[in-house]
């Protein structure tokens, strides 16, 4: 496990989320918008929406069907128009329009799941917190670094093999990870360096040559 994060985390240094954002409330945000939705995507929505309704104040009073005009390019786009601004107005109504600082309390707002509160709160506030995404539950699972059938399994294994203090970086690297070489269809093993720890590598690559090799050897004999 050491010998996988000491290689994740030399690929990738300063780690930090690609969701643009100037305080916690646009984290916040952003996040809820990148649900199915690429961050690029979000990025391209955020300047308009931001510029507009800059906070929750904002958005509180803001008509669902003009946040809906703006967002309308992000996946799932009426729900999550919905969710914001149920949201916000949450957020003047019990906590004086500001973030809360925990994952119930977060989880209680519109549109929030576990994995934009652990987003939000290692991001955003410095709180030890892995959100598991797709890139995070499959090049974890991949790895052999957490393996569980749930987000919430790998999310709990993933805590248990790393050190708290680096909770969030490696939840950066594994999405790093997934985007630039561990695909999801076509992963680029040969080019990986982590395919000397790599469980996947180790049962599905180096397997699948062995029968041709044998094959190759039996021509000769």
């Amino acid at each position: 496990m050491h010998t996988i994060l000491q290689i994740l985390e030399e690929m990738y240094p300063n780690p930090q989320t690609a969701l643009h954002h100037s305080t916690p409330f646009q984290l916040l945000v952003a996040t809820i918008l990148s649900a199915q939705c690429t961050d690029e995507r979000v990025n391209l929505i955020t300047p308009a929406l931001f510029a507009k309704y800059p906070d929750a104040h904002a958005l509180a009073k803001a008509h669902v069907s003009d946040v809906a005009e703006l967002i309308k390019t992000a996946g799932l786009w009426q729900t999550k128009a919905k969710n914001l601004v149920a949201a916000a107005k949450m957020l003047i109504e019990e906590y004086a329009g500001e973030l809360p600082r925990t994952r119930e309390e977060l989880e209680k707002l519109p549109g929030v799941g576990r994995k934009t509160a652990n987003v939000v709160l290692a991001n955003a506030f410095g709180v030890p917190a892995i959100a598991v995404d797709t890139h995070v539950f499959r090049v974890a699972n991949r790895l052999g670094l957490a393996q569980g059938k749930t987000p919430l399994e790998v999310e709990q294994r993933l805590m248990e093999v790393i050190p708290q203090e680096k909770w969030a970086d490696a939840h950066h690297w594994l999405i790093y990870h997934g985007r630039q070489v561990c695909h999801a269809r076509k992963p680029k093993c040969a080019i990986c360096p982590l395919k000397c720890c790599c469980a996947y590598y180790a049962s599905e690559v180096k397997l699948q040559s062995v029968p041709e090799e044998n094959h190759q050897h039996n021509d000769h004999d």
